[in-house]
């Protein structure tokens, strides 16, 4: 006789694996950056950011090409400062161009 165990929800396993909590929570906190950021990318770019890993201080942005890469490069020193003055202070932003998903 096989027996199946009960599904659980990712909350549910997150909170039972303190790994995966931890992973949940960096995801939580880089995407309240990027919620907080948002107004500052230019509307044409907003689509072709997503929020990256969170990692010791060093947030990462992912990027669709080159060109929004480029021209938020230009805008992290003012990313930087709207985060500060939110309390979500960064060390660093990485920008990274995702290469064909």
């Amino acid at each position: 006789m096989n027996r199946r165990s009960p599904s659980v929800t990712l909350l549910q396993a997150s909170q039972n694996n303190p790994g995966l909590a931890r992973l949940m929570e960096l995801h939580r906190e880089s995407n309240v950056r990027l919620q907080a950021i948002s107004t500052l990318i230019p509307a044409t770019f907003r689509h072709q950011v997503q929020a990256g890993p969170f990692e010791e201080g060093v947030w990462c942005l992912l990027l669709s090409n080159n060109t929004t890469a480029a021209k938020l490069r230009q805008l992290l020193p003012a990313f930087e400062a709207h985060l500060r003055t939110h309390s979500l202070e960064v060390k660093s932003i990485r920008l990274k161009v995702r290469r064909g998903d």
